[in-house]
């Protein structure tokens, strides 16, 4: 089953994704405003029971953001070991992880174009998994972690590189551009662990591929992220972990090679799918 947020005659809508279309589920959980709303009520297998030999509803629509007005999105920095040495610090791989924040306004959704703002034009991609949390818990052990996810989808968390050097120890200002990251095409149930352990990441631009790597070799696996990041706070159902980017981002290349209008960035995940997006200048 595939959960996705669309936009269709002139309406935000949620429900399932079929290769036919979308089935709008909107209407029947009126108590459910959005699909944020219905993860953090732990509502999926309600929609998967309310689509069940219900025909397609639209055929002409456009994605969304995955978890409109998702409330918390956490994103893991610099995860994966080819990633950590593109930093030539000579350091040794980080005990703990680097974590900051992102904000809803600043993703977009499948097939959406990744905005690039009038005040830089050092727009980068980073293709990542997202996992979604399902199920509250603090200070979650590692061999409990993975029953506190309950679905998985594909990130590209653009970044604005420049603007992540502003101050001299965060990078909020370059990761939250409005529009300047996507999340979606849709989300995938979790229930098999070999979903995330055997999982291969490969983000394309143009064709051409940028990044490929496996997210059984990332530094700090996602049932430590879980653990870690819920030590000091407490996880809610609908939080959403962008968990870390393989090597091969364009500010890595030597000249950089940040995206351009007229640019097609596509991250595909094994059992996922492939989150698609092309690039456009921001309309003033």
């Amino acid at each position: 089953m595939k959960y996705a947020s669309f936009l269709a005659e002139g309406q935000e809508l949620y429900g399932v994704a079929t290769e036919d279309g979308m089935i709008a589920l909107t209407a029947d959980f009126p108590q459910w405003p959005t699909l944020f709303n219905v993860v953090a009520a732990g509502g999926l297998d309600d929609l998967a029971v309310a689509a069940k030999d219900r025909p397609v509803s639209h055929r002409e629509f456009e994605y969304a953001m995955v978890l409109p007005k998702a409330r918390r999105i956490l994103c893991v920095g610099v995860n994966f070991p080819d990633r950590n040495a593109e930093y030539k610090d000579g350091t040794e791989l980080p005990k703990y992880m680097s974590l900051f924040p992102r904000f809803s306004s600043g993703f977009t959704g499948h097939n959406q174009p990744l905005i690039r703002p009038p005040e830089s034009a050092a727009l980068d991609y980073e293709g990542e998994v997202a996992i979604v949390i399902g199920k509250r818990g603090r200070r979650i052990s590692q061999a409990d972690a993975y029953d506190h996810i309950s679905a998985l989808t594909i990130c590209n968390e653009g970044t604005i590189r420049d603007w992540v050097r502003h101050a001299k120890f965060n990078v909020t200002q370059g990761k939250n551009w409005d529009k300047s990251a996507a999340l979606g095409p849709w989300l995938v149930p979790f229930t098999d662990p070999a979903q995330l352990d055997d999982a291969r990441l490969i983000t394309r631009v143009n064709g051409e591929v940028r990044q490929n790597d496996v997210l059984a070799r990332m530094i700090h696996p996602i049932r430590r992220q879980i653990e870690y990041i819920s030590t000091f706070m407490t996880l809610e159902p609908g939080d959403i972990i962008v968990t870390g980017t393989p090597t091969g981002a364009g500010a890595r290349f030597d000249p950089p090679r940040f995206l351009v209008p007229g640019d097609v960035v596509e991250v595909e995940v094994t059992g996922i799918g492939t989150l698609r997006n092309t690039v456009q200048d921001e309309v003033q």
